[in-house]
């Protein structure tokens, strides 16, 4: 395992199970805003920020309207989308996804640092980490140590711009000292976290399909390999390292 020193995970859909509850929380708020848009646009746009989302589809169904019209519109749908989410969170289970634990152990017990991404807004991100007991023990600035579950927690709210941006991953790589992007695996479950791991350029882009995208819905997007659950990852690590030892020019698959 010593060719990996960081895995970057998404959260809904990859870590923690979602079946398809953001994208329902998100076409509640869309149609009590009279905002138009079908369920495979909101499928398609899984993984971006979500006010980015907001800006994208209002932008387009507005056409010319001036930049206060649109930031009126962007801020209502978002501030209900916002509440109706947060709702959603506090009142409902919140679980990680299959293998996803005994993931985090195998990374742990092989000294791979764990940072957790996410198209979310910090206020959710907590909400959600708090309710998995994934909070315990993470600083002012969510980072961890070698005794906690993860090591870095990155909203998409604390970047310049997020997925398919490279800015959370390369964030976490600064904030746990790593240096080299080959040396890094990304996993998600939507096409923007896969073109957010081919822009980082990591060693290995993973995508898992059964989260919110279908193994057909990924497969057009930049990825080394498609898994059907986080519980395959430990042997995709440990086959890519190997195969690293033997070829040191191309870590990934």
């Amino acid at each position: 395992m010593n060719s990996f020193q960081l895995v970057v995970f998404d959260m809904a859909g990859t870590t923690v199970q979602d079946q398809h509850e953001v994208e329902r929380c998100f076409a509640q708020a869309a149609s009590q805003t009279h905002l138009i848009v079908s369920d495979e646009r909101i499928l398609a746009m899984q993984g971006l920020s979500k006010r980015f989302v907001f800006e994208t589809l209002w932008s387009k169904q507005l056409g010319t309207a001036t930049p206060e019209e649109l930031k009126a519109k962007v801020d209502h749908s978002y501030q209900l989308f916002t509440e109706i989410l947060e709702n959603h969170y506090r009142t409902q289970p919140v679980l990680p996804t299959a293998g996803c634990l005994e993931t985090f152990v195998f990374l742990r017990s092989n000294g791979v640092k764990i940072a957790l991404t996410t198209g979310f807004y910090r206020k959710v991100t907590d909400i959600i980490l708090r309710k998995l007991g994934w909070l315990e023990g993470l600083d002012e600035n969510y980072m961890g140590n070698g005794q906690t579950l993860i090591q870095a927690s990155i909203a998409s709210d604390e970047v310049e711009q997020g997925r398919p941006q490279p800015f959370m991953i390369q964030k976490a790589m600064r904030l746990l000292g790593v240096t080299d992007p080959k040396r890094v695996a990304n996993i998600g479950d939507t096409p923007s976290d896969l073109l957010s791991g081919q822009a980082a350029g990591v060693g290995l882009n993973l995508g898992v399909v059964n989260g919110t995208h279908s193994r057909s819905q990924l497969e057009p997007y930049p990825h080394d390999r498609l898994l059907p659950s986080l519980a395959e990852l430990p042997a995709t690590l440990s086959l890519s390292s190997a195969q690293a030892l033997t070829n040191p020019s191309n870590p990934s698959l």
